[in-house]
């Protein structure tokens, strides 16, 4: 192992290397500032250039990146208090607090110095984690790698935010999605209806950029400016890296927890950083200064986000169980390879999974370096609307959409799903279990039929891994069902609301917007649909193929079912939360109180906030068909110069001179990159 170790260090002398490093720390960087991005779209925007390169660049660009958006998605957290991602939400609590104060250098050296540490005590538990899992991982068989593929899907979906049976629903519907195409084991085609492109499959790309990328532009364009004057970058760094020095017990115990919250499957950087902060507060003497500018607030939180990236990649590359969506991509890409996670990686490539680590080691260091260098610039990009840069983002995602199968059918299902991604946001249903669902589905195709035929019925579930595997599977679901009817009786008891049903979603109005809404129920009944219909055309497969497909439309169709009575039993109790016309009425507020005291302006705000999120949405998703079409018929460099100058005007309301030199320098980028990169741009009919 420690040939292997160093031959992965040795490699990264390679200067292609060591530019897709570089190129990957770069990009990372400035999409972490974007709101709503963060790790996945960084991850989903860079893969398409990785197509045609070999393995150990692809994963250097991309590892680069994922070490460091951690890293500057704090810069907007601190100067404007407006976060660049959910979990840098908690560095802005004390954060902004201290910038306000006249100190954001002190706060920016200490959130830059704890990311680079988290990163760097993260890749020493990623390279501890070799040695102890590999002899457990070589004793694996199709059993347990069967079970681990149901534990990837279902721990996302379980520990995810909200509402359990709704992350099931969309981790089933991202299996069903993810066995579209020729089947693994019989090269039956399945879920075609006789067209040649479905035959292929689905693109990760398109799936990873539309759930993710297309819907967050569809939600966050209308939201112009931030609204509140950003602070000056004043301060000193000095006084905030010596200051750091003292807090090192935080900044260790962040990154170990970070680094567990990335083992976990569905839990995350939201997740681990607040747990960071949690402890911070909980083992603090005095705890009144927690939110108003403490040190401790800032450390802990951001040793643990950029840690819990590594953590990730344990479970990912080691077990083939993506934590989360980022890792999720880069096990697709891996597959895409032929590199199979598990016993395959620990023995036939080794010196790729050193060199993972090697490269988020080097990145984090290089990330904070490159922060203290251009905070200043990265500061001005953080005050751009987003409706600016949706044009932008939109051309750069749906041609890298383009890039894995060069047809123009990925990127009408790549704004199809947009519109999914969109609707699964706004009802409260988690999308981290949809693409991890999409990704391990065919690994667990492969291993559930050499299961099925290697094993005479249910023998193979007596197996002591397949036993542990399915003990860590239903802890979880009976501690989420314990805390279900503590809620439910604490509820009862004093009128007390779910904690996920807070009116605050990581900053996002559309998040959970339209929960327990006719919105809701009608995606539930949707899904029910969907499992309902793959049941009954499955009938028509060979045995082979159907075994698959049989089992994740039958048990999607039971999930989806108990979700649309879960729907209809919240109607039946009274109308929906945030519905038109609706009324949050106090605990302990009678009737009378209530008629005498209702706040007509606040339910009226409520209604057209949703149709505002509904209306934008809808227009976006539109202007997206509307380029597509000129795609189609003038290629891409042509309407790419019709859509933005006109997007910028109307959508975006910017100045004519800044939408014709926007639109002149996305254009000039566009008839560069194939000279620079393996890309190719889409062909109209006129061309």
């Amino acid at each position: 192992m420690t040939d292997a170790a160093f031959s992965a260090l040795a490699s990264l002398a390679d200067p292609s290397l060591l530019m897709m490093l570089a190129v990957g720390v770069v990009a990372g960087l400035v999409i972490g500032l974007i709101p709503g991005l963060g790790g996945t779209g960084a991850v989903a925007i860079l893969l398409p250039i990785t197509f045609g390169m070999d393995p150990e660049p692809a994963l250097a660009m991309l590892i680069g990146a994922l070490a460091v958006v951690h890293t500057s998605d704090t810069v907007a957290a601190v100067l404007l208090g407006a976060p660049g991602s959910a979990s840098a939400s908690v560095t802005m609590l004390d954060g902004y607090s201290m910038a306000r104060q006249g100190q954001a250098k002190r706060a920016l050296s200490l959130a830059f110095l704890s990311s680079m540490a988290g990163g760097l005590i993260g890749a020493v538990g990623l390279t501890l984690a070799i040695p102890l899992a590999r002899p457990l991982v070589l004793s694996f068989g199709s059993p347990e790698l069967f079970m681990l593929t149901i534990l990837g899907v279902s721990l996302a979906a379980v520990l995810s935010r909200g509402n359990v049976v709704k992350g099931l629903t969309a981790g089933l519907l991202g299996l069903l999605l993810g066995l579209v195409g020729t089947s693994p084991t019989t090269a039956e085609e399945r879920f075609s209806f006789g067209s040649l492109f479905l035959s292929d499959g689905i693109s990760l790309v398109a799936v990873a950029l539309g759930v993710f990328g297309l819907a967050e532009i569809a939600s966050r364009v209308g939201q112009r400016r931030v609204s509140e004057k950003p602070v000056e970058l004043s301060g000193g760094w000095g006084s905030g890296i010596r200051e750091w020095l003292t807090h090192w017990t935080h900044v260790i115990r962040g990154a170990l927890i970070g680094i567990w919250a990335g083992v976990l499957p569905g839990v995350g950087a939201t997740a681990g950083t607040w747990l960071a902060y949690g402890q911070a507060v909980a083992t603090a003497k005095d705890k009144r200064s927690f939110g108003k500018g403490d040190p401790r607030g800032i450390v802990g939180p951001e040793s643990a986000n950029n840690s819990v990236e590594a953590g990730d990649l344990i479970p990912t590359f080691l077990f083939g169980i993506p934590g989360g969506v980022p890792s999720a991509m880069l096990l697709g890409m891996l597959l895409t390879y032929g590199i199979q996670p598990g016993p395959a990686i620990v023995t036939d490539h080794l010196d790729l999974m050193y060199l993972i680590v090697w490269a988020f080691a080097i990145a984090s260091v290089a990330g904070a370096f490159l922060c203290f260098l251009a905070t200043g610039s990265l500061a001005k990009l953080t005050k751009v609307p987003f409706a600016v840069l949706g044009p932008g983002l939109l051309v750069v995602m749906l041609l890298g959409a383009f890039q894995e199968g060069g047809q123009l059918g990925d990127l009408w299902v790549m704004v199809t799903l947009g519109v999914v991604g969109f609707f699964l946001k706004a009802t409260g249903m988690p999308r981290a279990p949809f693409l991890i669902g999409f990704v391990l589905a065919i690994p667990m195709e492969r291993y559930y039929y050499l299961t099925a035929n290697l094993y005479d019925g249910a023998a193979w579930l007596a197996r002591p891994g397949v036993l542990v595997f399915a003990a860590i599977l239903v802890v979880p679901v009976l501690w989420s069902l314990v805390k279900r009817l503590r809620r439910a009786s604490g509820a009862a008891d004093d009128g007390h609301r779910d904690e996920h049903e807070s009116d605050e979603h990581d900053g996002d109005e559309l998040e959970g917007s339209l929960a327990r809404t006719p919105w809701s129920l009608g995606v539930a009944v949707i899904a029910a649909l969907l499992f309902a219909g793959a049941l009954w055309v499955s009938g028509s497969f060979s045995e082979e193929a159907r075994l698959m497909p049989r089992l994740v439309a039958l048990g999607g169709l039971v999930v989806a079912l108990v979700l649309t009575w879960q729907e209809l039993r919240a109607r039946r109790r009274g109308v929906p939360r945030g519905g038109d016309g609706a009324v949050d009425e106090p605990a302990g507020s009678s009737g009378a109180t209530m008629l005498a005291t209702r706040v007509e302006p606040k339910v009226d705000a409520r209604a057209l906030n949703r149709r505002h999120d509904l209306m934008i949405g809808a227009r976006t998703f539109a202007a997206m068909a509307a380029f597509l079409v000129l795609v189609m018929v003038g290629g891409y460099l042509a309407a790419t110069l019709v859509f933005t100058p006109l997007f910028l005007l109307y959508a975006a309301r910017t100045r004519p001179r800044t939408a014709i030199i926007y639109t002149l320098v996305l254009g000039a980028v566009l008839l560069a990159l194939p000279s620079l990169l393996p890309v190719d741009l889409p062909l109209g009919l006129l061309q």
